[in-house]
């Protein structure tokens, strides 16, 4: 029985459609985080002199808002994806259970 229920599932349009979908939007968001974490490390490794800059005549340097926007890109992130799994992917869940089951 289990099987057979698992069977369906996986040939469900609707479901290769989630699974697609959900794959695509995930791997876009870690590229974009890769990308954002890995350009800041590279920054630390390399360009020092450029993040110990003072902005302005202020003590702060271009570290400390590069750092923080890691930071708060990660939640922002986190936020859009959860958004968008508790929308979209939900929905299209529900509708796969009532065909299915």
């Amino acid at each position: 029985m289990k099987d057979d229920l698992v069977q369906r599932i996986k040939t469900n349009p609707k479901y290769q459609k989630l699974v697609a979908r959900r794959s695509s939007y995930g791997w876009t968001l870690t590229a974009l985080m890769m990308v954002v974490y890995y350009g800041f490390t590279l920054l630390v490794a390399f360009n020092k002199p450029f993040l110990a800059t003072r902005i302005g005549e202020n003590v702060t340097t271009w570290g400390l808002p590069i750092g923080l926007f890691v930071i708060v890109f990660t939640v922002v992130i986190t936020g859009l994806y959860v958004r968008r799994a508790n929308t979209e992917f939900d929905e299209l869940t529900e509708q796969i259970k009532k065909e299915v089951l």
